[in-house]
């Protein structure tokens, strides 16, 4: 591994930008807590937190936001998240050096979250019109019923997002909300606090009414049955484990929710796959943010034909990545987020490593650079009965494993209890897309890692299995947002027998009608 040279070292972030964003947080009543910057050290605030009283105000503004927004034409509410989206980019070296500094991750991954703030902006902008627009349907008789389909907001979405994509997955999982006609009260990560608030505020000077987009800021564990407990629709994001207890609290009151949760991906290199394609992407879609993504690749099955160029190739490119912490494109890795993520991390190649498996690239922590960073790592030699082989590691760490055959690597890639992304790679695509759709997962990238799919948000994403349920992106991320209503009016003739027709009479000629629409494929 290099280091890159440290030209602009991630200092804390201008006391006054902080002490501005805090102000907009509905937070305060409990007692503040300490967030340090995970590349270096550097204390970046203390962080005002939420109670219960914080959450109630938080809802009651927020619901009285939403009458008024909701009232207002579609074209005025995503004319809002147009000037978003201009100043997500005018303004990205300010939001991408509070990521770098609540993150620890590189200026190259933190940019691609202003990437999907951008995309997501765009797409719902363009098509919220359309997607929330009345439709008629065929009535029950044409002509004499006339039915109108109309669509409802929720009324305030709970947005409860992670750590690991701060910008991404607190914003764009708001936009298609307040679009739809909601507010929303996010949830933000303590660590990763000020990249949320940022977004408020740049939604505000976007237009966006004060009030309509708030957070309240603490642990999970300690507010969010209090959220849950208030929110019209839960929008999650983070641990399998979390996200089943977020189901069992919507569920109770009835309540919708989405979990994107974790992933365990698969990656698989076919017999004629471009090999050194295959190697070189395989860096980003293991080692983005420090692996530190459920859509990383952690498990890569490779045809044994082409295992040791796919190995020698991959291996060389990950052991040239440079890792540092500087707030400019220096370099590719940065630092894991927190002393967990590196405990878990260190246990996994451990246990890996005590068990039989082979380093061929990184394994190490090190300190030398900051107290989390830990080099991009591939095992090879990793079997069932290894922590690594089921359990997500959720850092820069991917197993590599020989197949024989086409069979073998879906069966493989197949056996988790995971389903959120996967990857196949085979210079005939049209065969690539078959073995695609064998694979058991939300998403599956052909020649590509995860940005393929995931930056497609005009198609869904989501996960299976105890990957989550429900889905962002794509007319499906924005309809989770609202309820419908059906309006009948029925004209000239009830759905009843006519004046003296007995109602033999009248399922015979139903049945008739039945039968004449059938054969008119009505």
């Amino acid at each position: 591994m290099t280091t890159a040279p440290q030209t602009a070292p991630a200092d804390a972030l201008p006391s006054e930008l902080v002490r501005r964003l805090l102000t907009l947080a509905t937070a305060g009543s409990a007692p503040s807590v300490e967030v340090f910057a995970p590349a270096t050290g550097v204390k970046i605030a203390d962080l005002p937190q939420s109670d219960t009283a914080d959450i109630e105000n938080a809802f009651v503004t927020a619901r009285r936001a939403q009458r008024e927004w909701v009232q207002r034409p579609v074209r005025e509410r995503v004319a809002v998240l147009r000037r978003f989206h201009d100043l997500v980019l005018a303004e990205q070296d300010i939001i991408l050096d509070i990521v770098q500094t609540e993150t620890g991750k590189s200026r190259v991954h933190a940019f691609d979250e202003v990437g999907d703030v951008a995309v997501n902006a765009r797409y719902y902008a363009a098509q919220a019109q359309r997607l929330l627009a009345p439709r008629n349907p065929r009535g029950v008789l044409p002509v004499l019923t006339r039915v109108e389909v109309r669509h409802r907001p929720k009324g305030v979405v709970a947005v409860i997002s992670p750590w690991n994509y701060p910008l991404a997955l607190a914003v764009s999982d708001a936009l298609p909300a307040l679009a739809a006609g909601n507010a929303v009260v996010a949830r933000p990560d303590n660590q990763t606090a000020l990249t949320a608030l940022w977004a408020i505020d740049a939604a505000e000077r976007a237009g966006l009414p004060k009030g309509l987009w708030q957070a309240v800021l603490g642990r999970g564990s300690v507010i969010g049955g209090e959220i849950i407990a208030r929110a019209d629709y839960v929008d999650y994001t983070g641990s399998s484990s979390t996200g089943r207890t977020i189901a069992r609290q919507a569920g109770e009151r009835l309540i919708g929710c989405s979990l994107e949760l974790g992933g365990k991906n698969p990656m698989l290199v076919l017999a004629d796959a471009d090999v050194s394609a295959a190697a070189k992407i395989a860096v980003r879609a293991c080692f983005a943010s420090a692996g530190q993504l459920c859509e990383s690749i952690e498990r890569i099955y490779v045809h044994d034909s082409v295992y040791e160029r796919f190995v020698t190739e991959f291996a060389q490119h990950t052991r040239n990545l440079a890792l540092g912490s500087a707030r400019d494109y220096s370099y590719e890795i940065g630092s894991l987020t927190f002393q967990r993520q590196i405990d878990t991390v260190t246990a996994h190649v451990e246990d890996a490593v005590a068990k039989g498996a082979t380093v061929l690239a990184g394994g190490r922590a090190r300190p030398d650079l900051g107290p989390y960073f830990y080099e991009p790592t591939i095992l090879a030699d990793v079997r069932d009965g290894m922590t690594v082989y089921r359990e997500e590691t959720f850092g820069p760490v991917v197993s590599v494993y020989r197949v024989g055959s086409d069979e073998e690597a879906v069966e493989r890639a197949n056996d988790s209890a995971y389903g959120l992304n996967a990857s196949v790679w085979s210079r005939d695509t049209g065969r690539a897309r078959q073995i695609a759709a064998r694979v058991e997962a939300g998403s599956v990238n052909v020649n590509e890692g995860f940005i393929a799919a995931w930056g497609s948000v005009a198609a869904p994403s989501g996960g299976l299995g105890i990957s989550g349920g429900g889905r962002r992106h794509g007319p499906e991320g924005l309809r989770k947002y609202i309820d419908t209503q059906t309006i009948a009016v029925q004209r000239a003739l009830p759905i009843a027998p006519l004046p003296g027709m007995s109602e033999a009479m009248w399922a015979k000629t139903m049945t008739l009608y039945f039968g004449v629409m059938k054969a008119l494929r009505q």
